[in-house]
């Protein structure tokens, strides 16, 4: 059998998709540069924070609780993501797959308790 030979007709459509990206691109920058506004002044180089003016250091501590708490949402939020695409393929998976997935909902009851005793879910 013999190999298909690959020529550069076949890539005319990639070709013109990537000269239109391009040109997009290149027009997008364009148009901002030649319509944007070019004032600078003190109030368009200070920090803007909703509407507050900024006070203090930015480098000052702040409690990492938030994000702690947010990263454990994050994994244990995308626990419902696996099990779900294992209910929808639970038939074809079997017995494999069911104790695939109790490893899985295993290991995070186990982190789930661990972090509980560390302390790391008090608020």
């Amino acid at each position: 059998m013999e190999e298909p030979v690959v020529t550069a007709t076949v890539y005319w459509p990639l070709w013109i998709y990537l000269a239109g990206v391009l040109a997009v691109i290149v027009g997008m920058l364009s148009l901002s540069y030649v319509l944007g506004q070019r004032s600078r002044n003190l109030s368009k180089s200070v920090p803007y924070e909703s509407g507050i003016s900024s006070t203090g250091s930015a480098h000052g501590r702040f409690y990492a609780g938030f994000f702690l708490m947010a990263i454990f949402f994050v994994i244990f939020d995308l626990e419902s993501v696996f099990v779900i695409t294992w209910a929808i393929a639970a038939g074809e998976l079997g017995w494999a797959g069911y104790a695939a997935i109790c490893t899985f909902v295993g290991s995070l009851f186990v982190s789930l308790i661990y972090l509980w005793r560390e302390g790391a879910l008090e608020s």
